[in-house]
């Protein structure tokens, strides 16, 4: 089989890099090689490649800042999925996209099916809505995958800054009332792997007659306030730490630029049910990833 990985230098590429590995011949590219900003140049890498799979993680995801540089937000994660997937397409290559928990409002109160109407309260969810769309439009051999709070110790996650502050504050002041699933980046590339597995040989044909948007996050969900208690209790190098209390606060309480919505836990069970799979409990994942540096 032969996959080409866009974003491979996040912290979801990056394990995806590794995890396809064992499915066939990889080529993984990350900007400035590409820059979906300008999407025709991936397209024209694709073309030459011919690949079998298509692997998305590319996305513009500096939440705030997109609330002032929305045309860019859009350019990347509204519009480059819908020329990849029309590249894809042409090509007769499955399409696996990444999204987010983003895309809702947050105010339901209770786990998000697929079923559940969108409704981003920002900029960059507005953006990661209209890529969804525009993948759909196509009409290809595609998945898109809706994750949430993804972490990796070995890049810039909530998990690595929880860390950061246990180091260097005495009290930490952590919202309550955002609430969702933490997802492990090297579990999502693993099930993601597994996923490709499951099709084989006949990928594209199998992936067309299961095509749609799927919520795949950890199992479970948690406040933010609630996770940094975790991620302390857990830490392997608790001798570090300078923190003595951590304190409960509001979202409100900390004003930023683009809106987050509070409630956007995702229920996982249409993935299940159709591939077989599903992720651990979150709190299981992230033990292990603090102990295996992940």
């Amino acid at each position: 089989m032969k996959i080409v990985l866009l974003g491979k230098n996040g912290q979801l590429g990056w394990e995806l890099n590794r995890a396809l590995a064992t499915l066939g011949e990889v080529q993984a590219f990350d900007y400035p090689e590409i820059d979906l900003a300008q999407p025709e140049g991936a397209c024209r890498s694709l073309r030459q490649s011919r690949p079998d799979l298509i692997v998305n993680a590319t996305a513009y995801t500096a939440v705030d800042r997109a609330e002032s540089e929305a045309e860019l937000a859009m350019a990347v994660n509204g519009l480059a999925p819908g020329r990849l997937a029309e590249t894809a397409q042409e090509l007769k290559a499955a399409l696996i996209h990444y999204s987010t928990d983003y895309v809702f409002d947050g105010t339901k109160g209770s786990p998000h099916t697929e079923a559940d109407a969108p409704n981003p309260l920002n900029v960059y969810g507005k953006s990661k809505l209209a890529g969804e769309r525009s993948v759909a439009q196509v009409n290809g051999a595609y998945l898109i995958l809706r994750t949430s709070w993804v972490y990796s110790l070995r890049r810039d996650s909530f998990v690595t800054k929880a860390l950061q502050w246990a180091r260097k504050q005495e009290t930490l002041h952590i919202v309550t009332d955002q609430i969702s699933n933490p997802t492990w980046a090297r579990m999502l590339a693993e099930i993601t792997a597994q996923l490709v597995a499951k099709g084989g040989s006949n990928l594209y044909n199998w992936l067309a007659e299961r095509k749609g948007i799927y919520h795949l996050a950890g199992n479970g969900c948690t406040s933010r306030f609630e996770l940094v208690k975790f991620i302390l209790e857990h830490d392997p190098q608790r001798e570090g730490h300078r923190v003595r209390e951590i304190q409960p606060a509001l979202t409100s309480d900390f004003p930023t630029p683009a809106r987050r919505p509070l409630y956007t836990c995702l229920d996982c069970t249409r993935f299940t049910d159709t591939f077989g799979l599903r992720l651990p409990d979150w709190k299981n994942a992230l033990i292990l990833a603090m102990n295996k540096d992940g």
